[in-house]
């Protein structure tokens, strides 16, 4: 991975908007929305639901295509990038954590840790090690052979954070990472996110209806009517 000029911004989002086509009428859930987030840097994204926060980490984590604007990740404009190219660069840059998680049910939970490393071609006993070290730092070492559908909620929930940490990316993208967890572990999860922006510089864009956690990230943007502003609203939770 090539190194990122200090002075780059890690993610760069210049008139970003996003449409769809519901029943005849174009429906607009962004709206122009510039944003950057350097290195380190942990961004919370709160807002009423529907209001398309998921939508805009999808589009920004290149899972989803605009329909205007301009995104740079790591220097990288993505909007013109796609297929193959698009994939790799997106397995060895940024990390998910899906509202839903997503987990292969066929196979372990070490297994589904494993899964961008192999992807990506890494040697399976290197990709097992480092599977292992997230999944003990999120608290799982101990559930690393069982199956998906052998776990609780919030147990699938941290075997998608540790998928999503595995490969080291630039930047995490989370949505509601702490939502089916109990407070002493959303505590630990937390402390874990300053952890990776101290020791690899990780970038974060986090979704979330925990107020706690929002208001414990140096950064909180609110959705609003397709756009984003500061802060959360006066009075009101996310």
């Amino acid at each position: 991975m090539t190194a990122l000029d200090p002075a780059t911004p890690l993610l760069e989002v210049r008139g970003l908007s996003k449409r769809f086509l519901h029943e005849g009428a174009q429906i607009e859930v962004l709206r122009h929305i510039d944003l950057t987030v350097h290195r380190g840097e942990q961004v919370a994204i709160v807002g009423q639901s529907g209001a398309g926060k998921s939508t805009l980490l999808h589009v920004l984590g290149t899972l989803d295509a605009p329909t205007g604007g301009e995104i740079k990740v790591a220097g990288q404009d993505v909007t013109q990038m796609n297929g193959r190219a698009l994939a790799e660069f997106r397995n060895r840059t940024i990390g998910f954590m899906f509202q839903f998680h997503h987990l292969l049910p066929e196979f372990t939970a070490l297994e589904n840790a494993m899964m961008p490393l192999l992807m990506r071609r890494v040697r399976r006993n290197e990709a097992r090690a480092l599977a292992e070290n997230w999944l003990e730092r999120v608290g799982l070492s101990h559930r690393l052979t069982h199956r998906p559908g052998e776990l609780s909620g919030g147990e699938q929930q941290r075997v998608a954070l540790a998928r999503a940490l595995v490969g080291q990316p630039r930047l995490l993208m989370a949505d509601e990472p702490t939502g089916n967890l109990d407070s002493r572990t959303s505590a630990g999860i937390h402390e874990l996110f300053q952890s990776l922006t101290t020791e690899y510089g990780t970038a974060m864009l986090i979704v979330t209806h925990n107020a706690e956690l929002a208001r414990n990230l140096p950064r909180c943007l609110r959705m609003k009517d397709g756009g984003l502003v500061n802060g959360f609203e006066e009075g009101a939770n996310p």
